[in-house]
């Protein structure tokens, strides 16, 4: 027998507006002490009424196009009626039959640069708004356990995704996520952080059996009960409670025991296992009906105008980097996973362009574009991100404007700077914003160009390793190389490396 798993996701994005879903509070609760940002309103008292927030609409709408969907001209707000002791009201606010949008794609590439790369699509159902519950806080003390409430959260603006069941392992899962994840920061919509709950996903995954004659078309529409898994709060968190879930039900349909019913299930993080909670209800269950004190939305002049207030995209953005400015995929995907280092080094690009021409006039070497794809990736993805984890910086902390590492750049081109001396200038750029040019001549590190000096450096190189010599001349070629090192040494990582191997074979052929 063999099993396909069946996974769909519904994705809650928590959307940074400045205030709540459906009244003026503050939407940055999970900053505050508990209780401080709330209004009768959004704790559900008697006689309130609900105003909807323009700005979290627009931010849904903005979601929809970037993924693909079809946006409404009319959409209404629907009561969803269930109890739990985070909802004040006793129901929740949310759509129903005329959400904000339906029908959208996305699609994602998997492996990228590793053997079995491939791409797949999800299909979006549906993005609807809807205001978030309270949170519940639980405690134990000499009484037991008991349950706080703390309503900050309660009203704050969500945007919830609900795919189609296209996703075929964890793995599609995970990567879909933080695609999705990545979506919403470029969009500037979310910070979508799942650990502040600011992205949250419950994942519906049931199996199915693959036949034997794989022209039945049936079987690819066919599915069964899913079981839906809650309190998933990291990427990792999802892929693992789906893996456990598929070995659970996989034992199931192998005992004879296949799911018949809709349940819902919890994740265990700590135990690495989900755990039943209750029957998974069914939207009739929630006795959904028109929202009486929100009238429907004409969306029709906010489509026309936010269709075209769509940013450039993560894998627009690669593709872009990698045509632009010749980048591997790989480094292409790097940078753009991080929108400001994506910034960044789009700016280091343009200012090495200047540099580079007016270096080239002054009779300097002429930089391709492959040279500078490299330059940048190397010296930005690796040597740059290096010297900012050894001193716990980041981009928005440390002092290297984008034209003075266009210049350290230009300056490694040129060989002006060997690349052990330019990674003391990037250290020094780093921690006081200096420019490259002023660190090179305080320190007295730029490259050495008297031959006459690196042929002494050399022969004393020579002199102080007989055995590296010995090394050479029983055939082995790596004893030039720490000789290479040794002339580094005495030069304070001045000499330029491949000259003095050149000068150091010419010295050893004389011996």
């Amino acid at each position: 027998m063999k099993l396909e798993p069946v996974i769909g996701l519904e994705i809650h994005v928590q959307l940074k507006t400045e205030s709540k879903m459906f009244c003026s509070c503050p939407n940055h609760g999970d900053i505050e002490a508990p209780n401080i940002n709330i209004c009768p309103t959004c704790t559900g008292q008697p006689g309130t009424m609900p105003n909807i927030n323009a700005k979290a609409v627009e931010m849904g709408m903005l979601i929809s196009y970037a993924l693909g969907g079809e946006v409404a001209g009319v959409s209404k707000f629907d009561r969803k009626n269930y109890f739990y002791p985070d909802l004040p009201k006793g129901y929740q606010i949310s759509q129903f039959d005329l959400p904000i949008s339906q029908h959208g794609k996305l699609t994602i590439r998997l492996n990228e640069g590793r053997e079995g790369e491939r791409e797949f699509s999800v299909g979006i159902t549906r993005l609807h708004l809807e205001e978030d519950a309270a949170k519940l806080l639980h405690i134990e003390g000499g009484d037991g356990k008991s349950s706080l409430v703390d309503f900050n959260r309660a009203g704050t603006p969500l945007a919830e995704i609900v795919t189609e069941p296209d996703l075929r392992s964890p793995e599609e899962a995970k990567a879909f996520l933080q695609e999705l994840r990545l979506i919403m920061r470029y969009l500037g919509v979310s910070d979508a952080d799942m650990e502040r709950g600011q992205l949250r996903c419950d994942a519906n995954i049931s199996l199915r059996e693959i036949p034997d004659d794989p022209k039945n078309e049936n079987w690819s529409t066919q599915f069964n009960p899913k079981t839906e898994i809650k309190n998933l709060n990291s990427f990792r968190s999802v892929e693992r409670a789906l893996e456990f879930e598929i070995k659970r039900q996989t034992k199931l349909w192998l005992d004879g025991q296949i799911p018949s019913i809709l349940a819902t299930r919890g994740w265990d993080d700590t135990r690495g296992v989900t755990v039943e909670q209750r029957t998974k209800e069914d939207s009739s269950d929630y006795r959904y009906f028109p929202e009486p004190d929100l009238p429907p939305m004409d969306l029709t002049e906010m489509r026309d105008r936010l269709s075209r207030m769509v940013p450039e995209l993560p894998e627009a953005r690669r593709r872009r980097f990698i045509e632009q400015y010749g980048l591997a995929r790989s480094d292409a995907r790097t940078f753009c996973d991080q929108p400001d280092l994506a910034n960044y080094a789009e700016q280091v690009f343009s200012e090495l362009e200047v540099w580079a021409k007016s270096v080239q006039t002054a009779g300097g070497q002429e930089l391709t574009p492959e040279r500078a794809a490299k330059l940048v990736s190397g010296w930005v993805l690796t040597k740059l991100n290096g010297v900012l984890s050894t001193h716990k910086l980041d981009l928005e902390t440390m002092k290297v404007d984008p034209e003075n590492m266009a210049e350290l750049l230009t300056m490694v081109h040129n060989n002006q700077v060997t690349g052990t001396n330019a990674l003391l200038i990037l250290e020094e750029m780093v921690l006081t914003g200096i420019d490259p040019s002023q660190v090179m001549k305080e320190k007295n590190l730029g490259q050495m160009d008297d031959i006459d000096a690196l042929r002494e450096a050399a022969q004393q190189a020579i002199a102080n390793n007989p055995k590296a010599v010995e090394d050479w001349r029983g055939g082995k070629t790596t004893a030039v190389q720490f000789l290479v090192g040794q002339v580094m040494k005495i030069t304070r990582g001045k000499a330029p490396p491949e000259e003095a191997r050149r000068i150091l074979e010419e010295e050893l052929g004389k011996l």
